[in-house]
């Protein structure tokens, strides 16, 4: 009898050994991160300070948990970070580089540019580990615009197996990443005011912070909230937040105009493809949070306002059972959210219902269909990216035991990660040839120009020496206009001919003493209109 125990818990415990060894001990394509806190609990905030460590065969080799550190042996400091992901058991990470001495330093984690602050992304809810990182690799294949590197990685926390993570570049003002002016505290005025810029339209929560509302309302009566993502809030200047909050409200003021001149068109405001490039991909992958959360807009110096960096997709690609997130069908940009605040900024809309942006967007659409975004090479690349993490998403799941169960927000809840993979991929299909049907525009098609409306306007008014004439002309015509007295009597008479389009007249009445005038503008030789002027 003592020897039938001794043997059922010699097997009891080799069996545990063997248990911890398949969740301890592996080979991988991935490179591996080890953090070690010492006995501290990873809070919200503040950081605190912690060892890392990344075994990485640079030379492509597979990575062992018995292969040294090599690649990254130093200090971090690190803090839990996102906004509604905190709930989930599986904490993403923000975490700096320290030196020995816990300075600040940057250093070229596994292959991407030498850099101080990174991010460790834990994929939860989103199954097939890949919503963001097929995203990210899809859309750096096309655009223009600074995408964010990432790469996948497992993560030990304190000797524990914690599962697959992504290692990604934290979105900043960076020569290797937003590529824009550095922006000093003097720079107040002038040309050295104009840039560079990163504003941020989010929550409040998470790493949200000070800003300013939007003059216009969106689709609910909410007003589309800014912050200042670079400078940071703490060190903008007053000159510099009243300089980039003025030059959105001009931009929104134009596209809620529909204004397309070449002197005053919404065109003259932003880096139209980066706004088309980012349409697409929100389109493509319809993302629920897109447009009106996690979005960044900047602004370099002298330069328009570019869309990007992307930012948050695991709640792409059908990856949501609300707002119709799951459907393939509709234009996420139009979605219903009821009365949720946080509405797509309505210029958004504005600008896909205008031709002047969306037929040039469609021919964008249409060319990338014939390339990166052909449905042939989106399963091409979303099949290496599970081909690369296929035995590493086996121990994340024997990790996190999440599959066959909800997990907000989903809709599709597969019993294995193969059957969360066929759905994706099934989903993107759907979901490409819907909007080669439905999306907005006509490739090659030139919109009519809107016609030009008579308006004009004495500003300012009162004034002191100096007032402007701001008339928009329909035609190329004569105007005359004569200034009265209040009793009467003329003082002044000009004849001028305006252009179609915007005309700036200076009326000069520096001789004029103080008091209240009258004025009488004829266009043309029929209509006329008149008003009233104060000199002060």
């Amino acid at each position: 009898m003592k020897l039938k125990f001794l043997s059922l818990l010699f097997f009891a415990v080799l069996n545990g050994f063997v248990l911890s060894a398949q969740n301890q001990s592996f080979i991988t394509k991935l490179p591996i991160v080890y953090i070690d806190t010492d006995g501290q609990d990873i809070v919200n905030d503040p950081r605190i300070n912690a060892k890392m460590q990344i075994a990485w065969n640079e030379n492509g080799d597979e990575n062992s948990t018995s292969d040294p550190p090599t690649h990254f042996d130093g200090n971090i400091a690190i803090e839990i970070r996102g906004s509604s992901s905190q709930m989930f058991p599986k904490k993403s990470y923000g975490f700096e580089l320290k030196d020995e001495t816990w300075e600040d330093m940057d250093f070229p984690l596994i292959g991407m540019p030498a850099e101080e602050d990174w991010i460790l992304y834990a994929p939860y809810s989103d199954k097939s580990l890949i919503r963001n990182v097929l995203t990210f690799t899809l859309a750096a294949q096309y655009s223009e615009v600074y995408v964010p590197r990432c790469r996948f990685v497992e993560l030990f926390l304190n000797n524990e197996y914690d599962g697959v993570y992504v290692l990604m570049e934290k979105i900043k003002r960076d020569s290797v990443r937003v590529d824009i002016a550095k922006l000093k505290k003097d720079d107040i005025e002038g040309e050295e005011l104009t840039g560079g810029y990163i504003v941020k339209i989010d929550k409040s929560t998470g790493s949200g912070g000070d800003g300013w509302h939007s003059q216009f309302k969106n689709s609910n009566n909410s007003e589309t909230f800014y912050q200042y993502e670079y400078p940071k809030y703490s060190k903008i200047k007053p000159e510099q937040k009243e300089y980039i909050a003025d030059y959105i409200n001009r931009f929104e003021s134009a596209v809620y105009y529909s204004l397309t001149g070449e002197e005053d068109g919404f065109q003259n405001y932003m880096n139209s493809e980066s706004f088309y490039d980012f349409v697409i991909m929100n389109e493509l992958t319809k993302n629920v949070d897109g447009y009106r959360l996690s979005t960044f807009l900047y602004k370099d110096k002298n330069d328009k306002l570019t869309a990007g960096p992307l930012w948050d997709f695991n709640l792409s690609f059908g990856n949501a059972d609300y707002y119709k997130g799951w459907e393939t069908t509709g234009l996420q940009v139009f979605a219903d959210l009821g009365d949720d605040y946080w509405q797509v900024p309505f210029w958004w809309q504005y600008l896909v219902n205008n031709a002047f942006f969306s037929n040039p967007m469609k021919c964008r659409w249409e060319t990338l269909r014939e390339t990166i975004l052909s449905d042939e090479h989106i399963l091409a690349v979303a099949d290496s990216l599970v081909d690369l993490i296929q035995p590493a998403a086996n121990r994340n799941f024997h990790r996190w035991p999440i599959l066959g169960e909800y997990v907000w927000p989903n809709y599709f809840v597969g019993d294995t990660y193969d059957s969360e993979i066929d759905w994706i991929k099934k989903w993107i299909v759907e979901r490409t040839r819907s909007l080669d049907v439905i999306f907005p525009g006509t490739c090659g098609e030139e919109p009519d120009k809107p016609p030009v409306e008579f308006s004009y306007s004495i500003s300012p008014n009162p004034f002191t020496t100096k007032t402007i004439l701001q008339i928009t002309s329909e035609d190329n015509l004569f105007y005359h206009f004569h200034l009265y007295s209040i009793n009467g009597q003329l003082i002044k008479a000009i004849q001028f001919k305006t252009v179609k389009g915007e005309n700036s007249i200076e009326l000069n009445t520096t001789k004029l003493s103080s008091g209240v005038f009258i004025y009488r503008l004829q266009k043309g030789t029929s209509e006329v209109y008149s008003g009233k002027i104060i000199k002060l």
